[in-house]
């Protein structure tokens, strides 16, 4: 006789299960070590009672051995002991691992909401926090991102990736607090996830519509129509500029670099200024683009190379006469 481990996804919603699953749960008595799985209304509603007992792997297969027996959810160290119960055995029952559910793309992001929701109202500090008091940390992580980029530290890239994402969830779950004050402005996660995706289906009608292309190029075309399309129907017709958007709190390098992509693109012929220190540094990032470079990695790569200098000439120095600033 078999023992059959039903597994379940804490991700996907209660009562979602496979058909072999709900075949399996029909076939003998269930027993589960978990007296709050959420699974267990939707049983009940079934028909399907469930007994809540310890876990205890000898007593499983002894109880398969028997006859069919049926247990819901186990996680790996069970799963193991499980296995050494029954090979210490002279005729071992036959051991069923049946996905009841499974996790999708992308599920353990239904688990970053639910620890910022429960950060939001346990934690003083997070509970204080608005989108002004976040900016400084929003703008520290995607630096600090960008930096694994540039070294090629693709293990820490990870790690830095979770921290921006949980700075989007982090400003969504103080969004959605600011329906009790202000329901027109008040957004949640799901909100800023509707209006990214929709953004991307309306800018890639060559992958979700009728729209052929052919190459890079005439994609990108194709954005600078909709994009112009878009500002036109936030301005009421008006197509506006097209550097409209343009965030001017960047970075001076990449923003001037941004200022002339845009202006090349729009056929827009304006001299950039010429005079004083400004002037010239515009002229460089001018030159930058000109020979398809990123002038703000350009300087950066060369102040991580200064910096390699001033550690190889002053080695265990650093700091040495820095102001307390």
């Amino acid at each position: 006789m078999p023992l059959i481990v039903v597994t379940t996804s804490p991700r996907v919603a209660p009562g979602l299960l496979s058909h072999r699953a709900w075949q399996a749960l029909s076939e003998g008595p269930v027993r589960t070590a978990v007296p709050d799985h959420p699974h267990l209304p939707y049983l009940a509603e079934a028909g399907i009672d469930v007994e809540v007992v310890a876990s205890d792997p000898a007593a499983l297969v002894r109880q398969a051995q028997a006859g069919t027996a049926v247990w819901l959810d186990a996680d790996e160290a069970l799963m193991r002991a499980i296995g050494h119960a029954a090979v210490a055995l002279d005729d071992p029952p036959v051991i069923e691992v049946v996905p009841g559910s499974y996790d999708l793309p992308g599920a353990r992001l239904l688990d970053l909401v639910a620890v910022m929701d429960r950060l939001r109202t346990s934690c003083p500090w997070d509970a204080e926090q608005t989108h002004e008091s976040l900016a400084p940390y929003l703008i520290e992580e995607a630096y600090e991102v960008l930096e694994t980029i540039e070294e090629g530290d693709y293990g820490a890239l990870r790690e830095e990736l979770g921290d921006l994402a949980l700075q989007v969830a982090f400003h969504a779950r103080v969004a959605q607090d600011r329906a009790r004050d202000d329901a027109v402005s008040a957004f949640d996660i799901d909100d800023v996830a509707a209006g990214i995706v929709d953004k991307l289906v309306r800018r890639h009608p060559h992958v979700f519509a009728a729209v052929k292309v052919d190459g890079a190029e005439e994609v990108s075309d194709n954005w600078e129509t909709i994009k112009a399309a878009e500002r036109a129907a936030k301005n009421g017709g008006d197509a506006g500029s097209v550097v409209d958007g343009v965030p001017m709190g960047q970075p001076a390098l990449s923003l001037a670099a941004q200022l002339l992509r845009r202006a090349e693109r729009a056929g827009v012929t304006a001299e950039p200024p010429a005079e004083g220190l400004g002037g010239r540094l515009f002229e460089l990032v001018r030159q930058a683009h000109a020979e398809g470079l990123d002038p703000e990695a350009e300087l950066r790569a060369a102040a991580r190379a200064y910096r390699d200098r001033i550690r190889a000439q002053a080695p265990g120095n650093a700091g040495a006469g820095a102001q307390p600033y």
